[in-house]
C-alpha cells in the first residue's frame, strides 16, 4: 500500500504516469489503426486508406492533448496559472479540431466530386478554401474565448482587404478565374487539354492562382488562371475520354484503290484488336480526302481509350501499313515534278 498511497499523494507522479499511459495509448492505437488498415488495403490507394491518413492524426493529437491537460490540471503548484493554461489548451484543441473538421470535409468532399460529379483527383484550390474557412472560423472562436471584440478587427480586415485587393488585382483575378474553372468546369484535374501547338498535356492541378500542365516531355508548364479561362481549349477527355485517331496517307495515282482500301482496313482492324489502349469493339473507318501533288491522299481512323494512348497507335499502325504497302507493292511517291521542254 506504501507505493499506491505515495502515487496518490505525490501529485508529480501521478502527472508522469498519466502522460506515459496517455503516450503509449496513443501510440499503440495509432499503430493498430495503421496495421489494421494496411492489412485490409494491401498496398493499394484504397478510399478507406486515405480516410485514415487524413484524420487519424488529428484525431491522436486530440486525444494526447487530452491526456496531457488532465495531468496537468493535477499539479496544485500550477494553479496560478490555470486562465493561460486553459487558455493555451483550448487554442490546441480548437485549432486540431478545425483541422480534423476540414480534413473530414476534404474526405467527403472527395468522396462526393468522385463518385457524383465523376472527378477523378480533386482540385488544390478546393481543399485551399476548405481549410482556411476553417481557420477563420477557429481563430473567431479563440477571440470570443478571450473576449476581444472582433467588430474593429473585422472592420479592420475589411480596410486592408480593400487595400491588397486595389494591390493585388492580377492575384486575385487569377484566383476568380480559378474558382470560374471549379464552377463551370471546362477542364477536369487529369485531363488531357490543347491550347495552341506548343501548349498542350494533363492538367495535374488547379491552384489559387494558376493551372499546372504535365506535357508530354514530362515538364511542368503553370498558366495563370486568368489567362486560361479567357483561351481558346481544346478538351480531349470530353465529353468523352476515348476519342478518334486521323493517320493521313497517300498512295501512288498508278495504285488499285479498292485493293489499297482493302489492305490498309486490314492494318487498320489488326491494330484496333491487337494494340493496348485501343478501343476492341470499334471498327477502323478509311477515307479517300483529295488528289494531291503526288499521291491520292486518304485518312485511316481509329479509336484509342484515352488521349495519351494515340501516340502509340498511331506510331504502330504507321510501321504495319509501310510494312504491309511493301509487300503488296503498294507504292507511296515521293513529290514528283514533270519538266516539259519546249523545242
Amino acid at each position: 500500500m506504501g507505493l499506491f498511497d505515495s502515487i496518490l499523494t505525490n501529485e508529480y507522479l501521478r502527472f508522469s504516469i498519466i502522460l506515459i499511459i496517455t503516450i503509449i495509448a496513443v501510440t499503440l492505437s495509432f499503430l493498430i489503426l495503421k496495421i489494421i488498415v494496411n492489412k485490409i488495403a494491401g498496398r493499394k490507394k484504397t478510399y478507406g486508406k486515405f480516410i485514415f491518413q487524413q484524420i487519424s492524426k488529428p484525431i491522436f493529437i486530440i486525444i494526447f492533448f487530452i491526456g496531457l491537460y488532465i495531468a496537468i490540471e493535477l499539479l496544485t503548484s500550477l494553479d496560478r496559472y490555470k486562465f493561460w493554461i486553459d487558455g493555451f489548451f483550448f487554442m490546441i484543441f480548437v485549432f486540431a479540431l478545425a483541422l480534423l473538421i476540414s480534413r473530414i470535409l476534404k474526405v467527403f468532399m472527395i468522396g462526393w466530386l468522385k463518385y457524383s460529379k465523376g472527378f477523378e483527383r480533386t482540385p488544390g484550390l478546393l481543399n485551399k478554401i476548405l481549410t482556411i474557412i476553417c481557420f477563420i472560423v477557429a481563430i473567431a472562436v479563440i477571440l470570443e474565448y478571450f473576449q476581444v471584440d472582433i467588430t474593429p478587427i473585422i472592420a479592420g480586415i475589411g480596410l486592408g482587404a480593400l487595400a491588397i485587393g486595389l494591390a493585388l488585382q492580377s492575384t486575385l483575378a487569377n484566383f476568380f478565374a480559378g474558382v470560374h474553372l471549379l464552377s463551370d468546369r471546362p477542364i477536369d484535374v487529369g485531363d488531357y487539354i490543347e491550347i495552341d501547338e506548343n501548349t498542350k498535356g494533363i492538367v495535374e492541378d488547379i491552384g489559387w492562382r494558376s493551372t499546372r500542365i504535365r506535357t508530354l516531355t514530362d515538364n511542368l508548364l503553370i498558366i495563370p488562371n486568368g489567362k486560361l479561362a479567357e483561351s481558346t481549349i481544346t478538351n480531349f477527355s470530353k465529353p468523352k475520354q476515348d476519342m478518334s485517331v486521323w493517320v493521313p496517307c497517300g498512295v501512288a495515282y498508278e495504285s488499285d484503290l479498292e485493293k489499297v482500301q482493302e489492305v490498309t482496313l486490314d492494318v487498320a482492324k489488326k491494330i484496333q484488336q491487337t494494340v493496348d489502349g485501343t478501343v476492341k469493339g470499334f471498327t477502323p473507318v478509311f477515307r479517300y480526302t483529295d488528289f494531291g501533288d503526288s499521291n491520292i491522299n486518304f485518312t485511316a481512323i481509329l479509336r484509342v481509350e484515352d488521349p495519351m494512348k494515340r501516340f502509340l497507335v498511331r506510331n504502330e499502325f504507321i510501321k504495319a501499313l509501310k510494312k504491309r504497302f511493301d509487300k503488296e507493292k503498294i507504292e507511296i511517291s515521293w513529290p514528283i515534278r514533270k519538266v516539259y521542254q519546249m523545242k
